[in-house]
């Protein structure tokens, strides 16, 4: 009964600052606007408040508002499968290289695209794109996995990837144009402001059903979470559930690496976190927690990269480094002294 009411508690304050962070990003920039206008503009119509104002949030922050949402929630999920998977708290898809392995095959994606004379890719092959990228070097890891047994070589074997496929990324770099260096040096740095409508669609589709079927996944999760051994006298498929972990954090990676380019911090800070907040290690609570803190996280971190040094925007992922990092060397060193 405590727990229930500590975890209705956290739920809610989770709720109520990913809320006010919404409206946050919503109403201030380079131009601020009121929380009357704000709401009118969203459920007042088209014809709600100054037009210039309404182009501004119904074609510029609203879209760029939900995008952070559905990564970063998108992020922290597959940061707790990934952990549950390698049963170490220290793993992410950006510490494993599974992002950068998303950004050289993304960069492939839009530089040759570029270079074909598309000014815009289709959704679609930038999510390809990413996905392959990131199952490519997921693969490696798993390969690794069952050959090395210590944990610390499988994450400089990771680290490892990441930083070949960086040198892929820069070599490919070398032979692209100005211009669309200028593109995927944007976007290589990690925002939400380019998202339009059509892409954030694509975001929700992705990331929706994956959030989903991960929580349907809970109690198997559980399972796993007490050892292979344990999940398989209980019945778990643990080959099966393996496949399934990596598929959906691969995708809600590449969905999250296409559109917004590679954000760290998020998939390793939250999930401690939230384990912190709700004192659980079960995974039918830290799914939806985990979803909400990393829209929270991803909300006020594009918010601190508009606002802090305006009217010049921050690298989001180097926002997000600045505020995860410190969080993390907290909690691990907090866990530590308790032990």
């Amino acid at each position: 009964m405590v727990n229930t009411r500590r975890f209705i508690l956290v739920y809610a304050l989770l709720f109520a600052a990913l809320f006010l962070v919404f409206l946050l990003n919503l109403g201030f920039g380079s131009t601020s606007i009121g929380a009357d206008e704000v709401f009118s503009i969203i459920f007042g119509g088209a014809g709600s408040g100054d037009s210039s104002n309404y182009i501004i949030i119904q074609r510029i922050r609203l879209p760029r508002a939900l995008a952070s949402i559905a990564a970063g929630g998108a992020l922290a999920l597959a940061g707790l499968l990934l952990q549950t998977f390698f049963s170490n708290p220290i793993v992410d898809s950006y510490v494993l290289g599974v992002s950068s392995g998303s950004t050289l095959f993304v960069g492939f994606v839009m530089l040759g695209g570029y270079a074909f004379g598309f000014r815009r890719l289709p959704p679609a092959a930038l999510v390809s794109g990413a996905f392959l990228g990131a199952v490519l070097v997921m693969s490696v890891i798993l390969f690794a996995a069952r050959r090395v047994k210590s944990i610390v070589t499988l994450l400089i074997i990771g680290l490892m990837c990441g930083y070949l496929c960086s040198a892929g990324t820069g070599i490919l770099s070398a032979f692209a144009e100005k211009e669309e260096i200028a593109r995927f040096s944007i976007w290589a740095m990690g925002n939400f402001s380019g998202i339009n409508l059509q892409e954030l669609r694509v975001l929700y589709a992705i990331t929706l059903p994956l959030m989903a079927a991960a929580f349907l996944l809970g109690k198997q999760l559980n399972a796993l979470n007490m050892g292979e051994n344990y999940a398989l006298t209980m019945g778990v498929n643990v080959k099966t559930l393996r496949t399934l972990i990596i598929l959906i954090s691969s995708l809600l990676t590449a969905a999250v690496t296409a559109f917004a380019g590679p954000v760290s911090f998020i998939g390793l800070a939250v999930p401690h976190i939230c384990r912190s907040l709700f004192r659980t290690q079960d995974a039918r609570v830290l799914t939806p927690a985990v979803i909400l803190g990393g829209a929270l996280m991803a909300g006020f971190c594009d918010f601190a990269a508009r606002t802090a040094l305006s009217p010049v925007e921050l690298p989001l992922g180097s926002v997000t480094a600045l505020a995860g990092a410190p969080i993390v060397v907290w909690l691990l060193g907090r866990r530590r002294y308790e032990s």
